[in-house]
């Protein structure tokens, strides 16, 4: 039972801290977690030792006690940081890790961890794609910012999320020209028009031959100034296309349950591999040809079910209610 007054069913005084590398895709699936807990948190980057042999130390990072209440981290530096935090708290803070650490998962009190990878225990929750930051109250805010950028566009309005190169896979000036093309076959074959918003992997090069390619085409490109429309794009289209570089980016978008085409780059790693053909047999999302049909499916609900399972469990400990089994939170 919880506490009453208690948000959530942690006390007002529980304090939170998120850490990362910094990267985005880090940062948004631990904030993530922290956001769908209704966790007020602090937000710390881990940053590199300059040579390999050097100690990661926690003074010299600046973590330094109160330890929280709650620590949620992602990224093999900060698994290391929230192993040492959690050791100096005498097990007092209660730590939540996101990936698969890489050392051994009796080190954490829970561990959430994609379908990909391999990692299993009685305190791992096993999801089908990450963490993230997409909510319906996002998406429905974002759509009132939008509305007016897009007015203009036919429908149906596709929103297209394109990424770049990572260290497996290129987006080479063909694959850019191969990706446009159909893009241009989807627009017109359907009547509709184009919400595109570029990362910072596309690079300026490629955003420009993007949109010289699809010039004819009814198109809104995000330039990258001001607010940032990604999660007014995701609400108001009817279909969304996103290369398959990012496997956050495709997390999120799978959540909304729109139709959801994957352009897939070539020279994907194995994990990632086998992330995009889980999503494709369980009709989440189709390989993008060009083609744009409707279908529904069961979005997915990953960030719910962490945040359910690392509430259980951090009660379970602190208010000696029933611990949640992984299994059951896949319900």
């Amino acid at each position: 039972m919880i506490e009453k007054g208690v948000a959530g069913g942690f006390l007002p005084t529980t304090s939170c801290w998120v850490i990362t590398e910094a990267a985005i895709g880090m940062q948004n699936q631990a904030m993530g977690l922290a956001e769908a807990l209704a966790l007020p948190y602090v937000y710390k980057t881990v940053i590199r030792p300059k040579h390999f042999w050097q100690h990661l130390s926690l003074e010299d990072q600046g973590f330094v006690p109160p330890w929280p209440d709650l620590l949620i981290s992602c990224g093999r530096l900060s698994a290391i940081v929230s192993r040492d935090i959690r050791k100096k708290s005498a097990g007092k803070t209660f730590t939540v890790h996101i990936q698969d650490p890489l050392i051994p998962p009796q080190y954490f009190d829970a561990l959430i961890v994609p379908e990909h990878d391999k990692l299993r225990g009685d305190n791992v929750l096993v999801t089908q794609g990450a963490i993230h930051r997409v909510t319906p109250e996002k998406l429905m805010n974002g759509a009132n910012q939008v509305r007016p950028l897009l007015a203009s566009l036919p429908r149906p309005l596709i929103c297209v999320l394109v990424g770049g190169k990572n260290r497996h896979q290129q987006f080479t000036s063909s694959i850019l020209y191969d990706f446009a093309n159909k893009l241009i076959i989807a627009a017109k074959n359907t009547g509709g028009g184009l919400a595109i918003t570029p990362s910072r992997r596309t690079g300026a090069e490629n955003e420009e031959k993007l949109k010289q390619y699809i010039q004819e085409i009814p198109a809104f490109i995000w330039d990258g100034q001001g607010e940032n429309p990604y999660f007014g794009m995701l609400s108001l289209a009817d279909a969304i296309v996103v290369t398959s570089d990012s496997i956050s980016m495709i997390s999120e978008v799978c959540s909304t349950g729109k139709p959801v085409y994957v352009y897939d780059l070539p020279r994907a790693g194995k994990r990632h591999r086998r992330f995009l053909e889980n999503l494709m047999r369980s009709g989440m999302a189709r390989s993008f040809s060009g083609a744009i049909e409707t279908w529904t499916y069961q979005p997915l609900k990953d960030t719910q079910q962490a945040a359910d399972f690392v509430r259980d469990r951090f009660l379970a400990r602190t208010q000696g209610m029933p611990a949640m089994q992984p299994e059951e939170s896949l319900k």
